[in-house]
């Protein structure tokens, strides 16, 4: 019997035994976030700032999770150069993955989604600030192993808001996956490193 899980309902343990993902704790697995950042401007730094401050300000109400794509992430990634060619953007976008022994399909809608013609370039999943990124990681996953580009990685965003993490996923033989530090916008540099990394994720994808 063919068992559906909604992706927004996963769990990690789900993609381990059903689909044999394994986490990478090489560091040399993913150097992405880490590896030629660049620089960003004074006008950058000021930008971000704004964010931050916006943030702090509207969250002495509950913010849900339309709010942070539009207050943190929609900013974020504009600055990072992903609303211009060769990128395109799409939300709730329908995916459906299967298990080898077909016995396993996740289905679901991913918040946004950062793609070039030939391929996804981000899955980025957005969630209310009071969820935990825990919360968010294992759907992140589930979307990036629905991509139809298994010989290229898969690169993921996750955020509440406060937190960030970054995702990078291969599908080459075993899936694998590893994380990124933890960002948080309360620190004084979080919001710059979390833009240097999603500007530097665009550059790779234009060299």
């Amino acid at each position: 019997m063919v068992e559906t899980i909604q992706a927004k309902n996963i769990e990690l343990h789900d993609l381990i035994e059903k689909f044999g993902l394994q986490r990478n704790n090489d560091p040399q697995f993913f150097r992405e976030w880490q590896d030629n950042l660049p620089e960003l401007t004074d006008l950058e730094k000021q930008a971000l700032d704004e964010v931050k401050s916006d943030y702090i300000h509207l969250s002495d109400y509950r913010i849900l999770e339309p709010v942070v794509k539009l207050v943190v992430l929609s900013p974020l990634l504009r600055m990072a150069g992903f609303y211009r060619a060769p990128f395109y953007l799409t939300g709730e976008k329908e995916v459906r993955i299967e298990s080898d022994d077909e016995g396993t399909i996740v289905t679901g809608r991913l918040d946004l989604l950062v793609f070039t013609p030939e391929f996804w370039v981000l899955v980025i999943e957005a969630k209310k600030a009071q969820l935990s990124l825990e919360a968010g990681i294992p759907q992140a996953l589930a979307y990036m192993l629905g991509s139809p580009h298994p010989e290229k990685p898969a690169l993921g965003f996750v955020t509440n808001g406060i937190d960030f993490i970054f995702l990078k996923l291969t599908k080459q033989g075993t899936p694998e996956y590893a994380r990124s530090e933890r960002f948080y916008l309360d620190n004084s540099d979080g919001l710059y490193t979390v833009l240097k990394v999603l500007k530097r994720f665009a550059q790779l994808f234009r060299e």
